[in-house]
């Protein structure tokens, strides 16, 4: 239970950080650390729910606001990028470095609380 609100707080929170405040595109981290520290799960859990809930949010939103210019910027990037200009795969590639961001501030607040 504590893996499933893990995921869907840390989801909802970076959302929120993202759309009402003014901060850089890292700033889930921070709200990303501070539930890996409150929540006390295993560290391989925290990096997990972190992980798989700002993984999704990010394809979600990466895809939305693709979807909403029908793919222009994406593929043009994904044409420079060594991804053979599929757009799909740059919203796995963002999503995956999102992701990756904040299983690793999850990890660091699971780290904090056992000491």
């Amino acid at each position: 239970m504590k893996f499933l609100t893990a995921i869907i707080l840390t989801a909802l929170l970076s959302f929120a950080i993202g759309l009402f405040t003014a901060l850089p595109w890292w700033s889930f981290a921070i709200t990303t650390l501070i539930i890996a520290a409150a929540i006390h799960q295993k560290p391989w859990k925290a990096f997990l729910a972190a992980f798989i809930a700002q993984f999704l949010l990010w394809a979600v939103i990466a895809y939305v606001i693709d979807n909403a210019n029908q793919h222009l910027l994406s593929v043009k990037v994904a044409t420079i990028l060594p991804l053979g200009g599929s757009y799909i795969k740059l919203i796995f590639l963002t999503a995956f470095i999102g992701g990756l961001v904040a299983g690793l501030s999850a990890l660091t607040g699971s780290f904090l609380r056992k000491r």
